[in-house]
């Protein structure tokens, strides 16, 4: 059983991970489209770069597991971006919110399976 755990644990983790490096990586090198679907959902462009670097930061901190503090704000973090993401999308009815879902279900699977593995 612990296997499972364990295998759950990593394609959980590892599809958010490579969710967000992507998400972040979009943010920079296509900010002119990021900035367009940021304005049409209400949400200020200004904050696009430093959500960039929260994504990359929160990966890193999930990933390294060198502090249980910093793993569970960027899990806490995530959360909040997934949520409003959600939400946003689907008050836009622009039919985007799936990415939000998906990485939702894989954050709880991640801090779920996380807590079984590594307690």
């Amino acid at each position: 059983m612990e296997r499972w755990n364990k295998i759950i644990y990593w394609i959980g983790t590892g599809l958010l991970s490579v969710m967000m490096l992507m998400s972040a990586s979009m943010y920079i090198l296509n900010h002119e489209i990021v900035s367009q679907t940021f304005v049409s959902l209400g949400f200020p462009i200004y904050i696009i770069y430093p959500l960039a670097i929260a994504k990359t930061l929160g990966v890193i901190a999930i990933l390294s597991r060198k502090s249980k503090f910093l793993k569970e704000w960027a899990y806490a973090g995530f959360f909040f971006d997934f949520v409003l993401a959600l939400s946003a999308h689907w008050v836009a009815n622009d039919g985007e919110f799936m990415p939000a879902f998906v990485a939702l279900i894989l954050l709880i699977l991640s801090y779920r399976f996380d807590e079984k593995v590594f307690a």
